[in-house]
């Protein structure tokens, strides 16, 4: 057993802080860079230097600090394999080929605990020759990896990011409205006004980002959903009319950017509530237009 070594494959060791030393049966031996899986490269191994055979079981343990991580995955390379994730983190992803048997996830972290057998992979359990078998190959075992991704916590580029994805509702919402007016009304807007309060409603995001970078996210949309609102208030005011029409744009506006500051702090029923306005607004959209009359309004 002279030429026996253990040896681990860890696809990122950069982030590791201190030296990596295997804990074989109550005896300490560094491992040195460099890994002699099969297709794999970087990792650790050190050589056992006996030349006892092993007769028993022996147990060892390899403690490893990893730094600057975005997620930590394992590969079921035992008969059975037990793993169990404690973390403090409080947005974990479980991806991979197995899903935890058990998993409690809090606001103060989460908890996992896997239980998976050899069976549900594609290479065998030992080969000989150091070059490994046909089987086992880095597609294989890439394939057969579980684990936990740590997602970002959202901050103000996050909140950012999401609320772009609503930039469809307001414009929507607000030209619907201008082309009601236009409709039941008879009211004329010209396209040079569309586009200034389109411009206006995209002047927003440009606000919410650049004063999120000074005071923080809550009070930069604040900022920019007071801005933006007054700005198209006090415009359609000119072109129509004041009074109740002003006041349902003004209105609408503010409903809206309250809604979306609501739904963007939802982390897990955002998009059920971004769908559930569209409806409704498809629905009070197919409501108000259900007895207007296309065809004469083509001909006039």
């Amino acid at each position: 057993m002279k030429d026996a070594f253990v040896t681990i494959a860890v696809n990122d060791l950069r982030g590791t802080r201190e030296g990596i030393v295997l804990d074989w049966g109550g005896t300490n031996r560094p491992l040195l860079p460099g890994s002699q899986v099969p297709g794999y490269t970087t990792g650790a191994t050190t050589p056992l230097g006996s030349d006892k055979p092993i007769g028993a079981p022996v147990d060892f343990s390899i403690p490893l600090d990893f730094n600057g991580s975005d997620g930590i995955f394992f590969a079921p390379f035992g008969v059975q394999n037990q793993v169990t994730l404690k973390s403090n983190w409080p947005d974990p992803a479980f991806r991979g080929a197995f899903l935890p048997a058990e998993r409690s996830v809090r606001a103060d972290g989460f908890e996992a605990k896997w239980r998976v057998s050899y069976y549900g992979r594609d290479y065998p359990q030992q080969w000989t020759g150091r070059g490994g078998n046909e089987r086992f190959n880095t597609k294989s075992v890439y394939d057969s990896r579980f684990g936990a991704q740590f997602l970002s916590i959202l901050d103000a580029y996050r909140y950012f990011e999401r609320s772009i994805k609503y930039g469809v509702l307001f414009l929507v919402l607000v030209f619907t409205t201008f082309f009601l007016f236009e409709v039941t009304a008879q009211q004329k807007i010209h396209p040079f006004q569309y586009l200034m309060v389109g411009a206006a409603l995209c002047l927003f995001y440009l606000l919410l980002l650049s004063i999120s970078e000074f005071i923080g996210f809550g009070g930069a949309y604040l900022v920019a959903a007071l801005a933006s609102a007054g700005l198209i208030t006090w415009y359609c005011r000119f072109f129509l009319g004041g009074g109740v029409r002003t006041l349902m744009i003004g209105a609408g506006l503010a409903g809206v950017y309250l809604f979306l500051y609501i739904t963007l702090r939802q982390q897990d029923y955002a998009l059920l509530m971004g769908s559930i306005a569209l409806f409704v607004v498809l629905a009070v959209v197919m409501y108000v237009t259900r007895k207007v009359d296309w065809y004469a309004r083509d001909a006039s």
